[in-house]
């Protein structure tokens, strides 16, 4: 390892192909079904894909090219602002299923404000842990680099409450539905228990994750997570793949957003 590279290992040029081409698969999936349902509180995940696109693909490159810094902020950065974007996706979805079973009055948080508050949040964790990514990548000294590690932890673990509290309103809303079903719960075509199913196993994924990234950064640039790369594909990759294989099964009719609905341009 030259004095120059950041890195504590070489990246994988096999590892990061293959990531960086399922992704772009799974996004290319994402982008075709968004425009034939005008589903487009999803661009979010479109968005996300193409940071784990391109993340993956910078780490690929950074094989041969370990010494470059703008290679090395641009996987870092993207990596792990990605699942962020899918999130907030996540909380557009309980919104509008919601509005979609006709039960507002199941939910603990008014449905036009699920988005509102929990996108809002989501947008300060995105904010918080670009400036930490920024500080890290940047950083020369040992101090700073922990100062950046710290700020990226700070909003890791502000994502996180914020996902348990929105799963709370979640679990809430599917018992009360569950209990007393409305009459737009008979419609086929409202597939409202396996969509809260697959949000669970989004929202849990993404929660694992995030524990994951806690972890690591908690151990400091010293620590096994960050000395190896393995866990990075294990515990990120892999899972943030699946979120995005799962949630395309998402686009459906009754999710399209009506006069009604929060756009996301207001969102």
């Amino acid at each position: 390892m030259t004095q120059e590279s950041r890195w504590p290992y070489s990246p994988s040029l096999a590892g990061g192909a293959i990531m960086t081409g399922i992704f772009a698969i799974l996004t290319l999936l994402h982008t075709v079904r968004l425009f034939r349902t005008r589903t487009w509180f999803c661009i979010p995940f479109i968005v996300g894909g193409i940071f784990e696109t391109i993340g993956y693909g910078a780490r690929a490159a950074s094989n041969s090219n370990r010494e470059s810094l703008p290679l090395y902020i641009m996987q870092a950065l993207l990596i792990l602002l990605a699942p962020i974007l899918f999130a907030a996706s996540v909380y557009m979805i309980l919104g509008r299923l919601i509005r979609a079973t006709g039960a507002e009055s199941y939910a603990i948080i008014r449905a036009t404000r699920i988005t509102k508050i929990f996108v809002g949040g989501d947008i300060l964790c995105f904010l918080v842990q670009a400036m930490g990514a920024g500080m890290l990548s940047g950083a020369d000294s040992k101090k700073g680099k922990d100062r950046g590690q710290n700020v990226i932890l700070g909003g890791l673990i502000l994502q996180i409450i914020i996902f348990l509290l929105f799963l709370l309103v979640a679990i809430i809303f599917h018992k009360r539905l569950r209990n007393r079903p409305t009459g737009k719960t008979l419609d086929a075509s409202i597939t409202w228990e396996r969509m809260l199913s697959q949000l669970y196993i989004v929202s849990v994924l993404i929660t694992i994750r995030n524990l994951f990234r806690v972890i690591e950064y908690a151990a400091g640039e010293d620590g096994y997570l960050l000395q190896n790369e393995w866990p990075i594909y294990v515990f990120d990759a892999l899972l943030m793949a699946t979120v995005l294989a799962v949630c395309n099964f998402w686009y459906v009719g009754t999710m399209r957003p009506r006069e009604d609905d929060i756009d996301l341009s207001s969102a």
